[in-house]
């Protein structure tokens, strides 16, 4: 795991291109990488991209690719290699032992951050049964590493018994962790039940696009917002007020390209509070060169949970940071999405649909609040309307 001392960890970063992936996309992962690297307290010195058609079943990039990382690790004494992958127990084990410095996968790189992140008792227990599923199937590596610190004087390195033992103890461990995270989602459960009529809306989206920031302005509260990467870890709810009508507005951890299984499966119940609101504020990074993808990868996790068919209200946030290259009249190469610009994006499939209302905004500007406030208001107007259509004494008429 990265150390939260002062001093940086100096890193390499791997990525690999897959039949049907372009150069630029994976240099975008590759950035996305960069910046869960800087997240989690490691400096990136440089990165390596190779074109594969198949991972290399023993260290999952070719061993021409490894001598040249291998020879940069030595040079400049670096801490860590991240892959942008995941990388399996073994594949791990060889990794490690060609380049002689640790090496993390996607995995674990985010559980590390989300470890570091996690400040109630409720994200700790989530975090910690990822961590012991992620590390369960991993303990022969582990021990095989430690034998190698040991230098190996006097000690064979436990056998298959220390093991077996590890992940028995393991086992247990999750086993009670899941017994715990159950009697938290009963109480969370019932705490959502008891939280009267109010019409319950979720912001959702993918990591550091500005949810926190709009809760904030919203709820005119302070919670923690930075520019990082799963700097919301914990499900805040707040009653909101806008003009005469209350309602519940909670902030929920953002999503990722490739977010594990393990996450996902820990965080079922803070992702419970995205699963029963009435509407999904789903707030994007416009100003991100991938935003597109960005929104896909959102839809995509949303249907995974089955949390399908709600009211949407889509955000695009960061306005006051979008750019766009514009075509001189006399070039004559077709148009690509860098060419579009916010007034053209507005006529394209951004515009929304029936289901779904879309409103262009600068949470930190400040920008079309005032329009965003009237969108939701007229969506949870609705909802509370036709659910409860005698409560007339909220609105105005």
């Amino acid at each position: 795991m990265i150390s939260t001392e002062k001093k940086a960890e100096k890193a390499v970063l791997v990525g690999v291109i897959h039949p049907g992936q372009t150069e630029q996309e994976v240099a975008d992962y590759i950035e996305e990488l960069r910046f869960l690297a800087d997240t989690a307290g490691a400096v990136t010195l440089k990165s390596f991209i190779q074109k594969i058609e198949a991972p290399n079943p023993r260290t999952y990039i070719g061993s021409g690719k490894i001598n040249e990382i291998a020879g940069f690790v030595k040079a400049g004494n670096i801490d860590i290699t991240i892959f942008d992958d995941d990388l399996s127990p073994s594949q791990l084990r060889n990794i490690e032992k060609e380049l002689g410095c640790r090496v993390l996968d996607r995995t674990n790189l985010i559980l590390d951050i989300f470890a570091g992140r996690a400040h109630t008792s409720y994200a700790r227990t989530q975090v910690e049964l990822a961590q012991y599923q992620y590390l369960l199937p991993r303990l022969a590596g582990m021990w095989s590493h430690l034998e190698r610190q040991r230098g190996g004087i006097g000690l064979r390195g436990p056998g298959e018994t220390e093991i077996e033992t590890d992940r028995r103890r393991i086992r247990i461990k999750i086993a009670n962790l899941k017994e715990q995270l159950k009697k938290i989602d009963t109480q969370m459960s019932v705490q959502r039940k008891n939280r009267s009529k109010l019409v319950r809306v979720a912001l959702v989206g993918y990591t550091n696009v500005g949810k926190s920031t709009i809760m904030n302005l919203l709820s005119k509260s302070d919670l923690f917002a930075e520019n990082k990467l799963f700097a919301t870890l914990d499900t805040t709810v707040r009653k909101v007020v806008i003009g005469n009508l209350p309602f519940l507005l909670s902030d929920t951890v953002g999503f990722i390209r490739k977010l594990p299984h393990h996450l996902v499966e820990s965080f079922r119940s803070t992702l419970d509070e995205v699963r029963e609101s009435d509407i999904l504020v789903h707030v994007a990074d416009i100003s991100h060169p991938g935003f597109e993808e960005q929104v896909k990868v959102v839809e995509k996790t949303l249907s995974d949970m089955n949390i399908t068919g709600k009211k949407m209200i889509l955000v695009f946030n960061k306005i006051d940071a979008f750019s766009y290259n514009r075509k001189d009249d006399d070039d004559l190469t077709p148009v690509t999405r860098e060419n579009l610009s916010l007034a053209d994006l507005k006529k394209t499939w951004m515009a929304g649909g029936p289901d779904t209302s879309v409103v262009f905004i600068s949470a930190k500007e400040k920008t079309n609040i005032e329009e965003l406030k009237s969108v939701l208001y007229d969506r949870i107007r609705e909802i509370h309307m036709s659910r409860y259509p005698y409560d007339n004494f909220l609105y105005n008429g």
